[in-house]
């Protein structure tokens, strides 16, 4: 039996540690809750990787992830571009509750567009509102670490930096202790030097260099980890002359934008490559088996640059091509290898799912959120059922006189930017709708059976298309989301938003 005394001094250690732990947020005890890393692309297609059936670009890290873990076929981004989509993310909250739907500018005005459209959308949303809370924040208030590193984009770009973060609104401000600001050696650090071909070696990129070093510092309790590339975004420039080689050889002649598929495939592997390099380093520093890794997309693919078919669309619209997204999950030991998912998530699940990770059950319910917790799914546990997904874009682009010039809104040209109106989106099941703010028409899809958006079934079956435009319209105005209204009932001038 053990001495009292030695009894009462660990019963004092477990009492200071309980204090320090209410004090302090944190649980300085062992933890078998899972750390969290979660990869976010930009502007990937859902087709870009190899391990979805591209046919040339080579993706051997994230197809060995996909090997390792879930990959999940029908898996949505918030929205169609970059910053509501990560606000969603973050905070588990549809763009139309959020009040973003838009990227973040400078500073509130209107929509610049030549020749002037009929309808007028919201002002700018400059920043993501200090009283939405962000998943990091949520797990840090269950004793997680939490680190952010690369693009945010959910603030106005501070101090004259395009994409620069925010002193009082960027990831430090929304519940990351540790957030470290780096281009990487994406085109927004500055003009690119191309490799010696003969060296063929790899430009270090820091923002992955930052998160590693995170990784070996050691953590007493689990961490979310979270890493935003700028890849594949725009500038898509040329540095590695031997996989423009490479590329150039595999890519057929007949190729729609054939060079900038041909650089666009070097963006593709170099954003393969660095993630591979953060995996390996997180296997090396024996976190491997302990973490949850997840990586998506923030929205579909550039349709200069990359072909989002067989899906219709692209990146600014409603369509699969803008919205469908990659999703990888792994979590050794938890979800079986090489599985797949079919079942339709979206990333506003990743808030409740990684709150159930963190042991956090109340999950919130006021403000009220959008996503569902989707670890039963991911674990083979969850159950066929038919969820609904919303999405808002009250918007017109591209902006300027480039609208005036920009393609049709059909979204079926290939290899050009489409010109895009201010439209919502509703999935119930198999079947979507979209609806058309300018004219009121919708257009209803069976994805089940049409999964390439070719099929108008509107007209075919007006019960279906009135009971889910009914469901799209009540939740646009639950969610009370802002619209794009006729000139005429709006001021000339616009002004700043409160």
């Amino acid at each position: 039996m053990e001495p009292v005394t030695t009894r009462l001094s660990r019963a004092l250690v477990v009492l200071v540690l309980g204090l320090l732990a209410s004090i302090t947020g944190r649980a300085e005890v062992p933890d078998d809750r899972p750390n969290i890393l979660l990869i976010l692309a930009d502007d990937l297609s859902w087709s870009d990787l190899a391990c979805y059936g591209h046919p040339w670009h080579e993706t051997p890290h994230l197809d060995k992830l996909a090997g390792e873990g879930m990959r999940l076929t029908s898996a949505y981004a918030p929205a169609p571009i970059c910053s509501p989509s990560r606000a969603a993310i973050l905070t588990g909250r549809t763009p139309a509750r959020l009040g973003m739907e838009f990227v973040v500018k400078v500073q509130a005005g209107e929509q610049p567009l030549d020749p002037l459209p009929i309808l007028r959308p919201p002002p700018f949303t400059t920043d993501l509102a200090l009283e939405e809370v962000s998943f990091a924040e949520r797990l840090r208030e269950r004793g997680y670490d939490t680190a952010y590193f690369g693009k945010w984009h959910l603030n106005a770009h501070y101090n004259d930096v395009y994409l620069g973060w925010s002193p009082t609104h960027g990831p430090l401000a929304q519940g990351f202790a540790v957030a470290e600001e780096d281009f990487g050696n994406h085109p927004y650090a500055g003009p690119l030097t191309p490799v010696d071909d003969e060296a063929r070696g790899w430009v270090p990129d820091g923002l992955t260099e930052r998160a590693i070093a995170y990784l070996e510092r050691g953590h007493r309790t689990p961490f979310l980890l979270m890493v935003s590339h700028f890849y594949v975004h725009t500038p898509v420039e040329s540095r590695y002359p031997w996989l423009a080689a490479k590329y150039g050889g595999k890519i057929p002649p007949e190729t729609p934008n054939r060079a900038e598929r041909i650089t666009y495939a070097e963006f593709v592997e170099a954003m393969d490559h660095h993630i591979g390099e953060l995996l390996l380093a997180l296997e090396a520093n024996g976190q491997a088996e302990s973490t949850l890794v997840v990586f998506l997309a923030d929205n579909g693919g550039h349709p200069v640059y990359t072909d989002n078919r067989p899906l219709r669309g692209s990146k600014w619209n409603l369509y699969e091509g803008g919205i469908r997204v990659p999703m990888l999950v792994r979590w050794p030991g938890r979800i079986a290898s090489g599985s797949v998912s079919d079942m339709p998530v979206s990333g506003t699940d990743l808030y409740p799912t990684f709150l159930a990770l963190a042991g956090d059950t109340a999950q919130a319910t006021f403000p009220p959120i959008d996503g569902e917790n989707i670890l039963p799914e991911w674990l083979g546990e969850g159950q066929p059922q038919e969820r609904t997904f919303y999405w808002h874009f009250p918007y017109y682009h591209p902006e300027n006189a480039a609208f005036g010039r920009a393609a049709d809104n059909t979204g079926h040209a290939v290899g050009k930017v489409s010109r895009t109106r201010p439209h919502s989106a509703i999935r119930h099941g198999r079947h979507k709708l979209i609806w058309f703010h300018e004219t009121d028409e919708t257009q209803l899809f069976d994805l089940l059976a049409d999964p390439t958006e070719s099929l108008d079934l509107a007209l075919a079956h007006p019960e279906l298309r009135e009971r889910l435009k009914t469901a799209l319209m009540r939740y646009l105005d639950e969610a009370e989301a802002r619209m794009a209204e006729p000139r005429s009932l709006q001021a000339a001038s616009s002004s700043p938003i409160p």
